[in-house]
């Protein structure tokens, strides 16, 4: 792959990454409940669902799903659910009084939460069409494929998992300042909102035609 390819992909990842989206959101709620250590097991699952995705671009699976409705439609519906459930659950997370330095602050289980983030990124079908559409433009058809898609891959996962430690970092830093059971709620129930809005913005995409 010729250095400066790589170099505007590079470039383009940061933007992709940047990005405000489900990810970003799962990995803001995660910190602020869990701190920055245990919430960023929620980022590793996020770069578990990107790595599916690129795999899948990879493997030419990608096409097949961006032309079939059903599946496309199968897996958005899906994914809408899983966030509007995540709102639930945000909405009915339980404030812990932090005023005390002693209290006990929820412990996340990793693999649940590596889960929920690879739910995150693998249920939205309209990543995987962008996906589709991004990646082969940065691939030189003349050369091997898997080692340009590894690199591709690596590429975009070592991004984003730099993003989602800032943005579980920075939710996390605010964890600090939200002492009381009532600011947290207030929090909690700000997420689940995004979620909801989250939601939406997926149940309204539309696949696109030729």
């Amino acid at each position: 792959m010729a250095l400066e390819t790589w170099l505007a992909f590079f470039a383009a990842s940061w933007i992709i990454s940047l990005s405000p989206g489900a990810g970003a959101i799962a990995s803001m709620s995660s910190g602020l409940q869990y701190g920055f250590l245990r919430g960023y097991w929620n980022a590793l699952g996020l770069q578990l669902g990107l790595a599916m995705q690129i795999a899948v671009v990879a493997g030419g699976l990608g096409a097949i799903l961006a032309a079939s409705s059903t599946a496309f439609y199968v897996i958005k519906w899906f994914g809408v659910a899983y966030l509007v459930y995540l709102a639930i659950r945000q909405w009915r997370a339980l404030p812990a009084d932090l005023s005390d330095d002693t209290a006990v602050r929820p412990i996340g289980k990793p693999l649940a939460m590596m889960f929920r983030g690879f739910l995150v990124n693998a249920s939205n079908p309209k990543a995987l069409v962008f996906m589709l559409a991004v990646l082969p433009q940065f691939v030189n058809p003349q050369a091997p494929l898997l080692s340009q898609y590894l690199i591709l891959g690596a590429t975009m996962i070592s991004v984003d998992m730099i993003v989602m430690a800032g943005y579980t970092g920075l939710a996390s830093k605010v964890l600090r300042l939200l002492r009381t059971p009532k600011q947290q709620k207030r929090v909690n129930r700000t997420f689940a909102g995004l979620f909801v809005g989250a939601a939406a913005f997926l149940a309204s995409l539309h696949r696109a035609t030729a």
